[in-house]
This record gives structure tokens, sequence and C-alpha cells, in this order.
């Protein structure tokens, strides 16, 4: 998987005969990355050695731990201020916060 843009009429494809999986380690943690686990925020490339399906069944609700917040709002609200205190107010609280980005910029992301 990679730039779609390229892919035109005619172009050679072939098939990996695998299901999509996206790599996973502890070290993307504290990284900014974008939907296909590509680093973004220039700090060189993340190795991992592990991979999950990019479809995989949830953990059943007994077994999930925390909570989920959706911030929805106008531009130049403090969506992002609001998520990066939650974010720093949980520091050393032995949680993983997780930010996901939707419909920014990538050069506004990686900042």
């Amino acid at each position: 998987m990679g730039d779609g843009l390229m892919i035109k009429e005619g172009s050679s494809v072939k098939a990996t005969g695998r299901i999509a999986q996206i790599p996973v380690s502890e070290a993307f943690l504290g990284r900014v990355i974008n939907a296909l686990a590509k680093p973004i925020d220039g700090r060189g490339e993340i190795s991992s050695s592990e991979s999950r399906l990019i479809e995989s069944p949830a953990p059943g609700i007994i077994s999930r731990r925390g909570q989920r917040e959706l911030i929805i709002g106008d531009r130049q609200t403090g969506k992002t201020a609001v998520a990066t205190d939650i974010i720093l107010n949980q520091k050393g609280q032995n949680v993983i916060c997780v930010y996901v980005a939707i419909g920014q910029k990538a050069s506004s992301v990686a900042r």
C-alpha cells in the first residue's frame, strides 16, 4: 500500500495473498503516524517485528479499560487544547493516550 495516485489505467499490480496488516510495537508511543502507520513527525522510521490485522475483532466490553472521548467543534474553539490538557493530566498514571486528528493537514498534525 502506498501512493494510490500513481496507479493508472494499465498499471501492473499484483496480489500479496495476505490480509492487510499494520506494524505494532511500543516504539509507536509518542510518535505521529499516518493511516498506514508511516511516521510523519520527521523522527525517522519506526522499527517493529510484530503486526496486526487492520480489521480485527474488538475486545469484549468487560475486558476494556479506560474511556473514549469524542471532541467535536468549530474551528478555533480549543478542541486541541482540551485534548492536550486531558493527555497531560494523565501523565504518570500508567495510561496510554491516543490522539487521533481526522481532517487535519499533515503539517499541523506533525507540529
